[in-house]
């Protein structure tokens, strides 16, 4: 068991209890490369910044979070919103799902790669996950956990992402037995309210924790 310092501010340190050894090895050495890259920037600043509108997109890039995922947009605009987090130097995830103007077909991923210079693909849709990965993109595939019928279709259904994102994030006893069942790095998201939240799910396992609450992204 090793214990990690992880600065997020210039004020406050969240202590990491890495339990487990996460298998980063994929097809290919680029995506192998840039994966272990995602490990390792969540290792150093495990909270993800998660942005629903313009003004949280602006404060998320002056913030200390290295890993951004865009929750908004439509088809105009997605492109400027990933290129200005690019610019700040961020690791930009677009959750396909919600942006205006895409549908739930393969080519709503072509249009992402052609279209913006995002890092990686967030979506609930299998198919989706798979193609995004194909094109060479990080996958983070996201789970609502709502019982155990669906705490087993994440076992079943995970393996062809790269990490999956759970939701509620305020669930570490789920957190710490998901992270016995899958290989794959866990993001917990959802609820996340305090800092108590963002460190009971990094003690039970989870690789990093996103949320909407600006005042976290600063804690």
């Amino acid at each position: 068991m090793f214990v990690f310092i992880l600065p997020l501010s210039k004020h406050v340190c969240y202590t990491k209890t890495v339990k487990y050894r996460y298998n980063l090895c994929k097809e290919g050495d680029d995506m192998s490369n840039k994966t272990l890259a995602f490990a390792e920037a969540l290792q150093d600043s495990p909270v993800i910044s998660a942005v629903k509108n313009d003004a949280g997109l602006e404060k998320a890039l002056s913030s200390d979070c290295t890993v951004l995922f865009i929750l908004y947009g439509t088809i105009l605009n997605i492109s400027q919103l990933v290129q200005r987090a690019k610019k700040s130097g961020k690791i930009v995830f677009v959750h396909i799902d919600l942006i205006e103007g895409l549908s739930s077909k393969d080519i709503s991923i072509d249009f992402i790669q052609q279209n913006t210079d995002a890092d990686g693909i967030i979506s609930t849709r299998i198919n989706q996950i798979r193609h995004a990965k194909q094109l060479g993109f990080l996958t983070i595939q996201r789970f609502f956990l709502l019982d155990s019928l669906a705490f087993e279709n994440v076992c079943r259904q995970s393996t062809h992402a790269d990490a999956v994102d759970i939701l509620p994030g305020t669930m570490p006893r789920v957190i710490e037995r998901l992270r016995k069942k899958i290989r794959q790095p866990i993001i917990a998201s959802g609820l996340i309210s305090d800092k108590q939240d963002i460190l009971a799910a990094l003690s039970a396992g989870a690789l990093g924790v996103s949320t909407t609450s600006e005042p976290l992204w600063f804690a």
